[in-house]
């Protein structure tokens, strides 16, 4: 008895020792995917910020030198003397135009015949900036690639920013210096809706609503882009620098015989003396950027459409969230790991989150201050897959935030909705459906983050691009495609599978996993940030260190027009 008990003794403590053991390699083995993730992340933030010097430098001192002799500052330099000091201009759109003659859609093949298939920043630069501490948003032609012409991926991201200031009620400004479209590739910037004739109509009517519209003409604006100048609540014009015509010299020679020069033309003196086409005139662009700002110091002071209180930091940093944040895409995500490196305090008021365990929480909802502003938030959590639990407590969140006309933050890493009979059976389809009208609906400023996969309908439930949230952004762990590239191949070989044994042939494996590989690749690239960004099917990609920051300053410029009432339509529900 006394030798058994011993036993019994030596093999509890062994036992010990042994989950111990467990214990400490189960927390070592965490630690290293945390500190691999952090890693992963701090390397993945480096590529964004080498990926948008291209644009911030784009043509190098050449194009700085070039300008100079003209006697003209780079665009970027204007508009930090124009915005006001110790502030930060909050660029929009900066991935537009990257290799985008290698993307078959907005007239890729013809950009590569004209060796412009590449266009960091997309030949315009767009932003919001403060300028006597009222937000305007900011257009400036990128006079160093292309003399600022305006190519079909330059009038989309140009279409994009006067759509956010138009639904954030904010001034625009334009400095110009354009020869208007592209001539090789006007079939794809004339005479459509979202073309180029949409700028002058979108001021128009921005104009006509009392949102201003002011610009300064610093170089050439021919054609159509004439109207820049004419079409502005007020305009400027710099002396032996600016020009606006309907038609430049060698095309009035062409129509007419008459030979003119463009000062004589269309110069800053003909315009302000004579045709009365524009309003001042100023001798150089300084004293034309301060025009600006004088014109601005009469706009009326901004409000903030909610009631805000004092910012607290949270207690976990970015750091964190890139710790907690798995570098495969499609690993599971606890969403509220982010949260609480985004919120104020770090406290997540969160909705219903005892709610069916496992299905109800692939949707995580709740409230937040995010630098003291309160924000709904609607996230994708775990593998992100929405079952009907989470698809209607989702819809009955946003309904809630659209009542209490509070502002809602989309998280997305979902890749779509669940499948299979069970799930038909049980409505997913319908309560998918509401999920998607609801955020159609949802008339409170949304702002989209994405963070993981963003496929098919749970783009749509959860406010992608085309569901006109306020902004919408990614990270570099964000891809955005109709579904997985594993899905994809799996559906199209079997596609093809079929099809071959109808022919009575041999389906060749080898062949087959080519195929499937070569899917994964294509959806892997056509859903990266940088390949979604060069089309502008997002406002940007933002760095962890960012985010926070990005996501607040959205909401503050969203908030700077009167929150709508949400009328939800017919819900299934």
């Amino acid at each position: 008895m006394h030798l058994y008990s011993l036993w019994c003794n030596f093999e509890k403590e062994e036992n010990k020792l042994i989950m111990e053991k467990k214990r400490i390699s189960r927390a070592e083995r965490l630690s290293k995917e945390r500190e691999a993730n952090l890693k992963h992340w701090e390397d993945q933030d480096a590529i964004l910020f080498a990926h948008r010097q291209e644009a911030y430098d784009i043509g190098g001192e050449k194009q700085v030198q070039r300008l100079a002799k003209q006697g003209k500052k780079p665009m970027r330099e204007l508009i930090g003397m124009l915005i006001d000091p110790g502030t930060e201009f909050f660029e929009i759109g900066l991935d537009v135009g990257y290799d985008i003659g290698k993307k078959r859609v907005y007239g890729g093949e013809v950009y590569e015949e004209e060796k412009r298939g590449h266009i960091p920043g997309g030949g315009l630069i767009t932003g919001v900036g403060k300028i006597h501490g009222k937000d305007c948003m900011i257009f400036a032609n990128e006079n160093r690639y292309a003399a600022g012409t305006y190519f079909p991926i330059t009038l989309k991201k140009h279409m994009r920013a006067q759509k956010i200031a138009e639904m954030c009620e904010i001034p625009c400004i334009y400095i110009a210096d354009s020869g208007g479209v592209y001539l090789p590739l006007q079939i794809g910037s004339f005479a459509d809706e979202g073309q180029f004739g949409n700028m002058f109509y979108n001021m128009c009517r921005m104009s006509a609503k009392g949102i201003k519209q002011y610009t300064l003409s610093t170089g050439g604006n021919t054609a159509g882009g004439a109207y820049i100048v004419y079409l502005a609540c007020e305009s400027i014009m710099i002396e032996k620098l600016a020009f606006a015509f309907l038609a430049g010299p060698p095309m009035v020679k062409s129509a007419i015989g008459e030979v003119v020069s463009s000062e004589d033309l269309g110069g800053a003196y003909v315009h302000t003396q004579h045709s009365g086409g524009c309003d001042h005139f100023v001798k150089s662009q300084e004293e034309g950027i301060q025009k600006l700002r004088d014109l601005m110091e009469f706009e009326p002071s901004q409000k903030l459409y909610i009631d805000r209180r004092e910012t607290r930091e949270p207690k976990y940093d970015y750091r964190e969230m890139m710790r907690c944040t798995p570098a495969d895409t499609y690993h599971y995500i606890n969403i509220r790991d982010t949260i609480k490196c985004l919120a104020d305090d770090s406290y997540f008021h969160e909705y219903k989150q005892t709610y069916s365990p496992g299905r109800g929480d692939a949707v995580v909802c709740g409230k937040m201050w995010l630098k003291g502003m309160p924000v709904g938030v609607v996230a994708s959590n775990a593998s992100g897959i929405i079952y009907i639990d989470a698809a209607r407590k989702a819809t009955e969140w946003m309904i809630r935030c659209g009542t209490s006309k509070l502002p809602v933050l989309f998280l997305q890493g979902s890749p779509g909705y669940m499948v299979g009979k069970a799930e038909e059976w049980g409505g997913i389809g319908k309560y998918g459906s509401d999920m998607v009208r609801a955020a159609s609906c949802l008339s409170s400023p949304k702002i989209t983050y994405v963070i993981g996969p963003d496929h098919g309908a749970a783009n749509y439930g959860m406010c992608g691009r085309a569901f006109n949230p306020n902004f919408s952004f990614t990270n570099m762990r964000g891809r955005t495609t109709v579904m997985s590239g594993e899905t994809a191949g799996f559906i199209v070989e079997s596609v093809r599978r079929i099809n071959i044994e109808k022919r009575g042939e041999q389906v060749d494996e080898e062949d087959m996993a080519r195929f499937r590989q070569m899917m994964r690749d294509r959806y892997e690239e056509q859903g990266h940030p940088f390949y979604t960004g060069s089309l502008n099917f997002h406002d940007g990609v933002i760095a962890f260190s960012e985010a926070r920051d990005v996501l607040a300053r959205s909401f503050e410029i969203a908030l700077r027009a009167p929150v709508k009432e949400s009328h939800f339509g017919n819900l299934k529900v």
